[in-house]
């Protein structure tokens, strides 16, 4: 008897821990799939334009309240999620933005997409917060590594978004693409049936805590900007990579296509490289690091037009994504009963900021000078990036 008793604690341990680890499972292929959908639009939007004979103005508004609706509004449902601590903001979230924005593809009027894309975006938006938040909170040590594993499933969504809407509209029409919805419905009914709030979360402060934010304003601020200097090359690199490639380096669309991929599937393997690397050399080193090499490796892309250029380009992408997984686990460690408010602010708001920043700024710079200048002034941001991370107190938790 007495010689079995040490053991209920370890069996307990064990069933949190597999609950921890199907949690970070399930939220982990649902924030592929969220992500899957909101990266959907670059690949309908011709679909869109021709169906419905929209303006080029008529179509990047839709881009913009999509792009809006998914990411500006995070922080709104961080502290709603905050809040209320109901599964149902992650739970529903694919579900929510497979059907919508793929049925605002199809509308039958541009008011009814605007609606429709609003909608979905809302399910993204009301995903991320919770999600991230949840997916690595059952995980006893090392979260940054588990972390980086949640995020990283989302940034193989948004790169596996172009191929994989192609290659579905190739295979079964427009008519049957509603049916793409259906991998995120089934996720989200999962999500419904298993996920649940992390041990301990019931017991912090519910709303908005201002003072436990005020705290850590300094470190949260750097943090902060530090996303947003890096979401400013990220987003604005994968909106024009293609159109550059295709029009300044004589590129097919095809060619240039697999060239974002790449990048793009590169930075999902950033991630999980800068976890891993945040658990043997700390936080503020990866972050540091992360800003120093990326923009030389990027710089040479613009420097040369051999494969070795867009080879830098793929390397400079996955070591810009490093801090991902560091940044948002470091921030949660700081105001633990605001999980997801701040990291509604360094996933949604910082990345949906830049974007709607930096996207129409490098266009209009561009239409003056040339793409290849307007991207290749992007890569002052991770220097910036470098000098702010430098500023980081020494002592962040992993």
């Amino acid at each position: 008897m007495s010689a079995s008793a040490p053991a209920l604690p370890a069996t307990g341990a064990a069933a949190r821990l597999r609950t921890g680890a199907a949690t970070l499972a399930l939220l982990s292929l649902g924030h592929f799939f969220v992500d899957l959908y909101s990266g959907s639009l670059g690949v309908l939007q011709p679909l869109i334009v021709e169906r419905l004979r929209l303006t080029l103005a008529e179509a990047g508004l839709l881009g913009g309240l999509l792009v809006f609706s998914s990411s500006v509004t995070q922080p709104l449902y961080g502290f709603l999620s905050d809040r209320y601590r109901t599964p149902l903001f992650s739970a529903l979230g694919p579900a929510v933005a497979g059907l919508f924005i793929l049925s605002g593809a199809m509308a039958p009027s541009y008011g009814w997409a605007v609606i429709l894309m609003v909608l979905g975006g809302a399910g993204v938006s009301a995903f991320h917060p919770q999600a991230s938040s949840w997916a690595a909170a059952g995980m006893a040590r090392h979260r940054a590594r588990w972390m980086a594993v949640f995020i990283s499933a989302g940034t193989l969504g948004i790169a596996a978004a172009p191929a994989f809407f192609k290659e579905f509209l190739a295979a079964f029409g427009p008519s049957r693409l509603l049916w793409a919805a259906l991998p995120g419905a089934l996720v989200s009914a999962a999500c419904l049936a298993l996920v649940r709030p992390p041990a301990g979360a019931q017991s912090r402060p519910r709303g908005f805590d201002w003072q436990a934010l005020k705290a850590v304003r300094r470190p949260l601020s750097i943090l902060y900007f530090g996303v947003f200097f890096r979401s400013a090359v990220q987003v604005v690199f994968a909106q024009f990579l293609v159109l550059y490639l295709s029009r300044e380096r004589g590129y097919s669309l095809h060619q240039a296509a697999y060239v974002l991929t790449a990048y793009l599937a590169a930075g999902a393997l950033g991630g999980i490289a800068g976890g891993q690397l945040s658990a043997w050399l700390g936080p503020k080193r990866v972050i540091a690091h992360s800003f120093l090499w990326s923009a030389p490796l990027m710089s040479v892309f613009f420097l040369t037009p051999s494969a070795w250029g867009v080879a830098c380009l793929v390397a400079g992408g996955l070591v810009l994504l490093f801090t991902i997984p560091v940044n948002v686990t470091v921030a949660q460690r700081l105001v633990p009963s605001q999980a997801g408010t701040v990291s509604a602010l360094l996933m949604g708001f910082a990345w949906g900021a830049a974007g709607m920043i930096f996207v129409p700024w490098t266009g209009w710079l561009a239409d003056r000078t040339s793409l290849h200048a307007a991207l290749a002034s992007l890569l002052v941001f991770p220097a910036l990036g470098y000098w702010l991370s430098r500023q980081l107190p020494e002592d962040l938790a992993e």
